[in-house]
């Protein structure tokens, strides 16, 4: 359940959070991403309530990271899948699955394995530099003010740190 909004946040990240944030979200991404694109598949591999589904994927489908197409008419009845916002917001969430594999693995180990199709390799997702290729750290990155930076609802003190 969301006790925030964060629609007047003058931040990218809190507006990531406005459409995504809450606990069902990444996880109702990941199971279209693994080919549960209905309805009723997504009320029972996660266990959510049909209303409270059925506000996510509203929500989702307005901030448009997925889209609908009907595969029945009577009752009229939709397929879910990924929209392209939806299908970039994927790697993050491997990257987040990486690293509950490693901080948070449940009993037995990773549940799921990602193999790169393009070299065959098994791999562990990562957060890597869009230039050089190398992964991202705090030691090696440094935060900069950007041409929308301003001092507002949920960037109130960052302007003054990071001049």
């Amino acid at each position: 359940m969301r006790n925030t909004s964060f629609a007047e946040f003058h931040c990218s990240l809190a507006q990531s959070l406005e459409v995504m944030g809450d606990w069902w979200s990444p996880l109702i991404l990941r199971d279209l991403y693994l080919g549960l694109d209905r309805f009723d598949q997504l009320v029972t591999d996660l266990g959510i309530s049909r209303n409270l589904l059925t506000n996510r994927l509203e929500t989702m489908l307005n901030a448009g990271l997925i889209a609908r197409t009907p595969y029945q008419d009577s009752p009229v009845r939709y397929r879910y899948t990924l929209a392209e916002a939806g299908r970039e917001l994927l790697p993050i969430l491997m990257a987040l699955t990486a690293w509950g594999d490693r901080w948070m693995t449940p009993d037995g180990g990773p549940p799921i394995q990602f193999t790169h199709t393009t070299c065959g390799h098994r791999t562990t997702p990562t957060v890597a530099c869009s230039e050089c290729g190398e992964p991202l750290d705090t030691e090696h990155v440094t935060p900069t003010p950007g041409p929308g930076g301003r001092t507002a609802p949920g960037t109130a003190l960052i302007a003054t740190v990071m001049r």
